[in-house]
């Protein structure tokens, strides 16, 4: 182990850890609304952060306003994805609908392609880069305090997504919407039976996920730049909202910082049992704690009586 950069790695995994808990928010509010899991979430993240690209970059927009017509623009694309996609496939084998989403994955992938090509692309800068921040610690090493250095993209990309987590769950404890939104993911049936519409809550539900993704997809192509692998960036969020509960909003943010820290803690390490260690970390996690609760962190314990 690394032990003066560990401080560094721990923390900086952390950090990035926010980002991926707002990728796999997107995942846990189509769950929690039709208990369907979104496997077109990392192409819809791409989507959002090439049209912000191209509306800030080939159209000229001020970046803010670019950001802001992306947002509505995955917003209506997640309601034209219910609408058209899903909701015709209502009553249908849940494996079949799962499937629609592997299939709408695809397409959008497809489209991504055909519109913006595979080149790599710099995404516009949002936050400063020449002057970082710096942080010294109590710990000493070779007789030197141990200072952390972060970027501030990193930063600010991790004070948003928390933000954005904060938001969409107080969204869903306080709000009119937010409480039929939680009824409707304990029983469809009930939640329709007192007057509640069931497909508004699965258009709204479409729709956030939309602005979550093109969120998220903006703050990872500040990091990491811009092209088509942008969308595998959704394999980290898998664990992260499988750990956390899939039906849980801030178990999804305790698992996208802890599978953050524990990339962190491998990428310290000096000693890399196998390439890529640290993207085969959160899944390693992610079993340990599947065996022992698989219903994850704070997932809940649903049982049924016959």
């Amino acid at each position: 182990m690394n032990w003066q950069l560990l401080p560094q790695f721990l923390v900086s995994g952390l950090l990035s850890g926010g980002p991926i808990a707002l990728i796999g928010l997107g995942i846990v509010l189509i769950f929690k609304a039709s208990y369907i899991f979104n496997f077109a979430q990392g192409q819809m993240l791409l989507i959002g952060a090439l049209l912000t690209w191209w509306l800030a970059v080939e159209v000229g927009l001020p970046l803010w306003l670019a950001i802001l017509m992306a947002l509505l623009i995955s917003a209506v694309l997640g309601l034209v994805i219910e609408r058209l996609a899903l909701r015709p496939m209502t009553g249908q084998p849940l494996l079949a609908i799962i499937l629609m989403t592997l299939a709408l994955g695809q397409v959008l992938q497809g489209l991504a392609l055909l519109l913006f090509g595979s080149t790599q692309r710099n995404f516009p800068q949002i936050f400063e880069a020449a002057n970082p921040y710096r942080i010294v610690t109590p710990f000493v090493y070779n007789d030197r305090n141990i200072t952390i250095i972060l970027k501030q993209n990193l930063v600010w990309s991790f004070v948003i997504a928390v933000l954005g987590v904060v938001v969409i769950g107080g969204f869903y404890r306080f709000t009119r919407t937010g409480l039929a939104m939680r009824g409707t993911s304990e029983d469809h049936e009930l939640a329709q039976s007192i007057g509640i519409r069931i497909n508004r809550i699965f258009a709204i539900s479409w729709a956030l996920a939309g602005l979550v993704a093109t969120t998220a997809g903006v703050l990872m192509a500040t990091s990491s730049g811009l092209d088509l692998s942008l969308s595998v960036l959704v394999l980290a969020a898998f664990p992260a909202v499988l750990l956390g509960g899939l039906e849980s909003i801030p178990g999804v943010l305790v698992g996208g910082l802890l599978i953050g820290m524990s990339q962190g803690l491998v990428s310290a390490s000096k000693v890399q049992l196998v390439r890529n260690s640290a993207e085969i970390m959160p899944y390693v996690i992610l079993m340990l704690v599947l065996l022992i609760r698989p219903e994850g962190l704070f997932g809940q314990r649903r049982i049924e009586r016959i």
